[in-house]
């Protein structure tokens, strides 16, 4: 077949190489000029099976409501008047209960573990290099009332497969002795193994440059100008250039692209572009920040990739730099770096890593003669914390979007979960891919 999808983010592209595994014909549609530039970025570069816990639990509208008054909140609810945020407000409440939190960790966890694999088998296909890290991730507490709790979340995990242990804070600083500076404010925590950490940029631009050398068509700085539905079907992509080309030309023409099918991988914009033509799912956009800072004593920076409890943030080395990434803001399609309440956030990240690891990064500002690299993006949500991968109801047309703070987790296997299902083969694992919920006897189910 040929398809076309929409959006070169870590989902896209992974779309697009394990179509072509299959020997389909693909062309990927970008608005930047690369791939992975926009919430692929600079995340926490965590590969994080284990820490697949939905933002909806019993726990989380006292902590909203607590938190919506601080610009440093780990989850910061900026209401807004905009009917989509209210109403995914409204489903997520519905999910934060005990049983919905446990159904969601389920389908997370996975489609977690069968992306890992997916994973491991491309980086065992193509040798890409990555700042890849396979320590484990750990995750800290500094509240004991937290670390009580944490035994819960680890035995709920291995009940689901994953081999998330309670440590003490002696095991901790074993596992990770860079944290031993702050180590009398850590009460304990966790670990897994299993998990891993490395750059999900770099892995997504060499997997398109190979997709490309595999035969894929890339059409960069171009915008979607609309998806043309003819009755009940995707007629056509109409496509625009938005920049200068390599050749220094520019072309304003609309192009118009026809396919057998079209995957939306487009991230939180995913939303407004399926409601042009009917689909309307509850994807919402959650800002996400991060820092990258440059190492000044390598030799005391943490090789295992972890996870601050109490200011909600990940914290991944990544060769000669430490990437911070942390805080969820509820508030649009917002992407700015210079208002007050963002460069709070920013500052949060900064003054925790220095409490944490002091004098280990160049946290400085630039006023104060450093460099940090800050950067934030839209995390795609689901009430649920579940995405959206499978058909829609409009003919021809599909979506995979919807990962939230876990699109590098989930990015290799819901592009080879796309992939199966765009060539009538069902994954088994225990996912409901969205528009297969009552057709799975229609599928054939696969197990690799």
């Amino acid at each position: 077949m040929k398809i076309i999808v929409l959006g070169a983010g870590i989902i896209g592209i992974s779309t697009a190489w394990h179509l072509l595994e299959r020997g389909h014909e693909v062309t990927v549609v970008d608005r930047q000029g690369d791939a992975a530039l926009e919430t692929s970025f600079a995340n926490a570069a965590q590969i994080s099976v284990s820490y697949c816990e939905p933002w909806a639990n019993r726990d989380a509208p006292g902590k909203l409501l607590k938190w919506m008054f601080r610009n440093d909140a780990p989850l910061l609810f900026r209401p807004q008047l905009d009917w989509q945020q209210w109403r995914w407000g409204l489903q997520f409440l519905s999910q934060c209960n005990g049983t919905a939190f446990e159904r969601n960790v389920q389908q997370i966890v996975a489609l977690g573990s069968y992306s890992h694999q997916a994973l491991k088998d491309v980086v065992r296909q193509t040798g890409i290099s990555y700042n890849r890290l396979e320590r484990g991730i750990a995750h800290y507490y500094t509240e004991q009332k937290a670390f009580d709790a944490a035994g819960d979340a680890a035995a709920l995990m291995r009940k689901f497969g994953v081999a998330r242990e309670v440590v003490s804070r002696d095991e901790l600083l074993r596992i990770e002795p860079a944290f031993k500076p702050f180590g009398q404010r850590i009460v304990g925590g966790t670990f897994t193994a299993s998990d891993e950490s490395g750059d999900a940029r770099v892995f997504t631009q060499a997997l398109a440059q190979r997709c490309s050398a595999r035969g894929a068509e890339f059409l960069y700085h171009h915008d979607v100008v609309r998806l043309n539905r003819a009755q009940n079907a995707i007629e056509s992509v109409a496509v625009r250039a938005n920049a200068a080309s390599a050749g220094g030309t520019f072309d304003s023409q609309v192009k118009t692209l026809k396919a057998d099918a079209v995957v939306v991988a487009c991230g939180s914009y995913s939303a407004p572009l399926l409601r042009s033509v009917g689909v309307d799912l509850p994807i919402y956009p959650g800002k996400g920040y991060s820092a990258t800072f440059k190492l000044l004593r390598p030799e005391l920076a943490p090789m295992v990739s972890t996870i601050d409890d109490e200011v909600k943030c990940a914290m991944s080395r990544l060769g000669d730099q430490l990437r911070v990434a942390g805080t969820i803001e509820l508030g649009g399609f917002d992407l700015s770096l210079n208002t007050p309440l963002a460069q709070a956030r920013c500052r949060l990240l900064a003054e925790r890593i220095e409490a944490v690891l002091p004098g280990v990064c160049d946290t400085r500002s630039e006023a104060e003669g450093g460099q940090p690299r800050f950067w934030t993006g839209l995390r795609p949500a689901t009430p649920t914390n579940v995405p959206y991968i499978g058909r829609t109801k409009v003919g021809k047309l599909w979506v995979n979007a919807g990962h939230g703070t876990l699109g590098w987790t989930h990015g290799a296997g819901s592009g080879k979960a796309m992939a199966a299902l765009l060539s009538g083969e069902l994954p088994a694992m225990p996912f409901n891919f969205y528009g297969f919920e009552r057709a799975r006897h229609a599928m054939r189910p696969i197990t690799a």
